[in-house]
C-alpha cells in the first residue's frame, strides 16, 4: 500500500504501464476560481438523489448527483461548467461531451469502489475529474496482482485523469470518513457513446 503526498504543481504520474495511465495535477484551477465555481454549482445545479439495488435491496446512493451533455450544452448549463469544460478540454486535447457531477455533503457521502461502465464511454478516451470544495481521499486499487493500492487526497482545483485502460484494470472510489470534512463537488468529464 502506498500513501502519496503530492506537492508538484505541474502534475504527477501515479501509474503509467500496460494497466493504464493515472495522473494528478493539484493546482489545475486557482483557489479563487475553484471556490467561486463551487458556490455557483452548489446553488445552480438541479441536484438529485437516486436509489440503487445493492445486495438484493434498494438503497439510497450516498451523494447527490447532476449531469450535463456538452455536445452542445443546453442553455441552462452553468457558466462554471462551461469554463471548466473548456479548460479541461484544452489541457487534455479531448472533446469531452458529458460531465457528471457528484456532491458529497459530508464524510458520510461516498462512492463505492468501481470502474466506469465501458459500454457507456468511448474506447481510448480518458476520464477527467475536477475537484471543488473540501479535500476528499480517493482510493485506487488494481483488480489483479500485483494488487497495488493508492490513496490520493483530491484537493480543490485539482485534476485527476485516468485513461481508458485503467477502467479495465483498476477500481476507484471515495470512501466514507469519520473526519470532519466539508462539502465537495466533483466534475467527471467523459466522452460518452452517442448511441
Amino acid at each position: 500500500m502506498s500513501q502519496l503526498t503530492l506537492f508538484d504543481s505541474i502534475g504527477t504520474l501515479l501509474a503509467d504501464d500496460e494497466r493504464g495511465r493515472i495522473s494528478y495535477m493539484p493546482h489545475f484551477i486557482d483557489a479563487e476560481t475553484a471556490a467561486a465555481w463551487f458556490v455557483e454549482l452548489r446553488e445552480s445545479v438541479n441536484w438529485h438523489s437516486e436509489r440503487r439495488m445493492m445486495y438484493d435491496r434498494e438503497v439510497d446512493v450516498p451523494r447527490l448527483m447532476g449531469h450535463f451533455r456538452l455536445d452542445p450544452p443546453p442553455a441552462s448549463t452553468p457558466d462554471a461548467i462551461l469554463d471548466a469544460a473548456r479548460r479541461v478540454t484544452e489541457h487534455l486535447d479531448v472533446a469531452f461531451n458529458s460531465v457528471g457531477l457528484n456532491r458529497y455533503r459530508d464524510g458520510r457521502d461516498s462512492v463505492a469502489p468501481h470502474n466506469d461502465h465501458l459500454d457507456e464511454i468511448r474506447k481510448g478516451f480518458p476520464i477527467a475529474l475536477l475537484s471543488l470544495g473540501a479535500t476528499r481521499r480517493m482510493t485506487i486499487r488494481a483488480k489483479e496482482p500485483p494488487r497495488r493500492v493508492m490513496h490520493i487526497d483530491l484537493d480543490p482545483g485539482s485534476l485527476f485523469v485516468m485513461d481508458y485502460a485503467t477502467q479495465i484494470h483498476y477500481t476507484h472510489g471515495i470512501p466514507k470518513t469519520n473526519a470532519q470534512v466539508g462539502e465537495r463537488i466533483s466534475l467527471a468529464f467523459r466522452v460518452k457513446r452517442s448511441d
